[in-house]
C-alpha cells in the first residue's frame, strides 16, 4: 500500500483573509471564481492494474497500470465528466462523500 500524506484541508473563503485569498489566486493566474473542488476517489486493486471511480460522480471511472496514472486518469475523467454536465446544462453534483481509513489487527 502506498504511504498517505495526512493533512488539513481549508476552504480559502472561510480560513484566509480577503486580501490573502486575493493574493494567492492572483500569483496562481486565478480568479476567486476559478477555485477548484476536491471529489473524494477510490482506488481499487484489479488483476495487473488499478481501478478508480468518483461516488459523487455516477459512471465516472478510469483504469491505469499504477496509482500514479490511476489517479491522473480519473482526474481527467472527472474533468471531462463536469464539462459534459456543463454543456448538458445539468446540475454539478457538490462533492459529499469523505474517506477514512480504519486500522485493524490482521
Amino acid at each position: 500500500m502506498q504511504p498517505v500524506k495526512v493533512g488539513e484541508v481549508i476552504k480559502l473563503r472561510d480560513d484566509v483573509g480577503k486580501g490573502t485569498l486575493n493574493s494567492i489566486l492572483k500569483q496562481a493566474g486565478l480568479k476567486e471564481d476559478d477555485q477548484m473542488t476536491g471529489y473524494a476517489i477510490v482506488i481499487e486493486k484489479a488483476d495487473g492494474n488499478y481501478s478508480a471511480y468518483c461516488p459523487d460522480l455516477p459512471g465516472c471511472a478510469a483504469t491505469g497500470k499504477t496509482i500514479e496514472e490511476t489517479i491522473e486518469r480519473v482526474k481527467a475523467a472527472i474533468e471531462f465528466h463536469i464539462e459534459g454536465l456543463k454543456a448538458e446544462g445539468l446540475d454539478i453534483p457538490q462533492p459529499a462523500t469523505t474517506a477514512a481509513f480504519v486500522e485493524v489487527a490482521p
